[in-house]
């Protein structure tokens, strides 16, 4: 099987984007450079925008609907622009002021989620990660990333989450690779008390965890992390970009996906046993 590109969401609704500001140029009965001329910009700029290469700013769009004489749509046309924009954020424009509001923001996502899938073959979900993990991994993409240091808020944003797996309402469905368990990601102590943590939260009602054995005869391939949240919305995390998947083609994409990737796991003793080696490996 295979799945779209994490980010043709985002450009597929900045192509949407660029077909309205289309049509509006051809309803106004203006060619590409009559409308330049009335932007008073490089008729380049006017093919750029119409072929979804670049997102328009507020001004520009403005400016267009000016220039075709629907100042009425302006707003809207806006809204959508900056919709479009939200879809794909690099974590560096995300992290410019540090990481504590973008866990925050995580936080309400969940706060608002009744059923959260999530698939990971690098490190544990936020809401499973204990603080001294959590420190370690946030000093290791604050210093890759070269974005303002403040982890410790940061932290405690993100390890608020794990509230919701004590209240009612929500349902974690996790799906992990055994490479999760064994990577060195901080020091075998935090390594041995995020492991531990995995251990004490699997008898939770709210939670099933499974863990895909190195050793399990693949279907679909280890993935990049991705959030399915109640089968409207995907969160995708790659190396430079957080990126929301709204297509119901692609979100049905990474359901089918998830589906694929839970029956190569195992759950109960067997996902209890994998996590108890990896601890044993850390003696």
């Amino acid at each position: 099987m295979t799945t779209a590109s994490p980010s043709s969401s985002a450009q597929g609704a900045r192509e949407a984007l660029a077909v309205r500001l289309s049509h509006l140029r051809k309803d106004a009965g203006l060619t590409g450079k009559e409308l330049s001329a009335r932007c008073g910009w490089h008729p380049a700029k006017t093919t750029r925008i119409q072929k979804g290469a670049v997102l328009p700013a507020d001004a520009d769009i403005r400016t267009w609907c000016a220039a075709c004489g629907a100042d009425d749509q302006a707003d809207d046309l806006i809204a959508t622009a900056r919709a479009v924009d939200s879809m794909y954020m690099e974590w560096r424009r995300l992290h410019r002021n540090g990481m504590r509001q973008v866990q925050e923001d995580w936080y309400t996502l969940h706060q608002q989620t009744r059923v959260c899938r999530v698939y990971l073959s690098n490190v544990p979900p936020g809401f499973l990660q204990t603080p001294a993990f959590a420190t370690a991994l946030m000093h290791q993409i604050t210093t890759f990333q070269g974005t303002p240091d403040d982890v410790t808020e940061a932290v405690a944003a993100r390890v608020a989450r794990s509230r919701f797996l004590y209240e009612g309402g929500h349902r974690f469905v996790v799906l992990m690779e055994e490479s999760v368990l064994r990577y060195r990601t901080a020091d075998p102590d935090a390594m041995r008390g995020q492991l531990r943590h995995l251990l004490a939260v699997m008898p939770l009602a709210s939670l099933s965890l499974g863990i895909i054995p190195f050793t399990a005869q693949r279907t679909v391939w280890p993935l990049e992390a991705f959030y399915v949240h109640d089968d409207t919305t995907a969160v995708v995390e790659t190396l430079t970009a957080e990126i929301k998947v709204t297509q119901p083609r692609e979100i049905a994409d990474y359901a089918k996906a998830f589906t694929e990737l839970a029956k190569m796991a195992v759950y109960g003793d067997a996902a209890r046993a994998l996590i108890q080696a990896a601890i044993d490996a850390l003696e």
